[in-house]
């Protein structure tokens, strides 16, 4: 990338990039390795569920409850964004190779180990699921997602959608693979083998695709502990991480689920195999549509609405004993849950007074974030308990995402006053 020197009033010069190419083939095909990282390693964190229920009926049945269980999941879900702040910074001073390849042979190292892990014993689990697993893809989270900033402006929204859309379609193609593999002739030993070889590759892949272009800014970064103490005075910024906190504490609870839920409602564990697989493939959609409406609509008023169907389909859950609900709610969930995910960052961003401040209010927002998704699932799964009560952390669930929602409502409310306008 072409820079030309840029001199301000101290007479210090900074390198101005110039125009980015907003397409292209270079640009593209860094999509692309973005959209195979996704695939390989958020999209195989949004399949947990299907380890969820492996180990409930068969693997730890004995020795772990189901809350004890759900701790694997969202440990993991908590080190994958709250990482994001110090490994955003380390992408902003020019390491996003050594981030993506230390990610990623954690990654493989990780998958190796749940490989050969013994039956009832939790503790193996735990270290390679959800705190390696948790860490690799953390590690790899925002360069992955940050590099796209380097080739797109205008069209930015759309570019991450369509990239990180790839976390979804990993979704529904991890639960159908590895269920395949766990109860047919591989075996869940062998199927984890199985599936870190097919992630090895694509990762290998999407390594040589990713190509960051960026001038050094010598512009020296805030620092963290600045970053907290500016952002955490702004009201609207605050009631905005309360609600991705509540919301995050809430929303995977269905992912991580609905399998399980769909066989203990009588459903053919053939049939509930492909839940999970559906509502990641109706989250492609959600990732890309409300993506090419925020340019013109503005996050706020996309998310806020998204969230709230959001909150109610959770609820409707209690609804659901059939075959025919339990796809419907499959498709819905997947689609508005997905534009929460992909319209989250565009939110965020819109948050911020310039553009230099955005990276640093992304790391600090999912830094508190991740705490919802820790707290989140292993609380509904105690509240589910032994005896599969499902209204209770039906209850809990759904009240987490509805005010996560209220509260973006209120944030957006309080910064349509401070900006002057409505398309926020």
């Amino acid at each position: 990338m072409e820079t030309k020197d840029v001199t301000i009033d101290d007479n210090t010069k900074f390198p101005e990039a110039a125009p980015l190419p907003e397409g292209g083939a270079r640009a593209w095909l860094v999509v692309l390795g973005v959209f195979l990282t996704q695939f390989c390693s958020f999209g195989y964190t949004n399949a947990y569920g299907v380890y969820n229920d492996f180990y409930v009926r068969e693997y730890l049945v004995t020795t772990s409850t189901s809350s004890q269980i759900s701790w694997i999941g969202s440990v993991q879900l908590w080190l994958v964004l709250s990482i994001g702040l110090v490994s955003g910074r380390a992408f902003d001073a020019g390491y996003f190779y050594h981030l993506m390849i230390g990610g990623f042979l954690l990654f493989e190292f990780c998958l190796f180990m749940i490989s050969i892990s013994q039956p009832e014993h939790y503790y193996q689990l735990f270290l390679a699921q959800g705190l390696g697993m948790g860490v690799a893809i953390g590690i790899m989270y925002i360069p992955a997602i940050g590099i796209i900033s380097h080739y797109f402006q205008r069209r930015r929204a759309l570019a991450i959608g369509l990239a990180t859309s790839g976390s979804a379609v990993g979704g529904a193609i991890h639960p159908i693979m590895l269920n395949a593999w766990f109860h047919g002739s591989l075996g869940f030993h062998s199927g984890v083998k199985a599936s870190a070889g097919l992630t090895g590759g694509l990762l290998i892949i999407s390594l040589l695709l990713m190509k960051p272009q960026y001038p050094k800014n010598a512009k020296k970064a805030i620092s963290t502990l600045r970053s907290f103490r500016i952002f955490l005075h702004d009201f609207p910024y605050v009631i905005m991480i309360v609600g991705t906190v509540l919301t995050l504490a809430g929303l995977y609870y269905p992912i991580f689920f609905l399998q399980l839920n769909a066989i203990k409602n009588g459903i053919s564990p053939h049939l509930a195999f492909y839940t999970i697989a559906i509502l990641n493939g109706a989250s492609v959609l959600g990732r890309v549509i409300p993506n090419l409406l925020v340019y013109r609509f503005g996050a706020f008023n996309i998310i806020v609405p998204c969230v709230f169907i959001s909150s109610l389909l959770v609820f409707c859950t209690l609804a659901v004993n059939d075959v025919a609900g339990t796809m419907i709610f499959a498709i819905l969930y997947g689609f508005f849950s997905g534009s929460y995910a992909s319209v989250l960052p565009a939110m965020v961003s819109s948050t911020a007074d310039n553009d230099s401040e955005i990276g640093a209010r992304l790391g600090v927002c999912f830094t508190f974030t991740g705490f919802g998704g820790l707290i989140g699932t292993p609380i509904a799964g105690a509240l589910l308990s032994t005896s599969f009560l499902w209204w209770r952390p039906t209850l809990f669930s759904g009240m987490c995402v509805f005010c996560g929602a209220s509260c973006f409502f209120a944030s957006r409310f309080l910064l349509s006053r401070r900006k002057r306008t409505q398309v926020l």
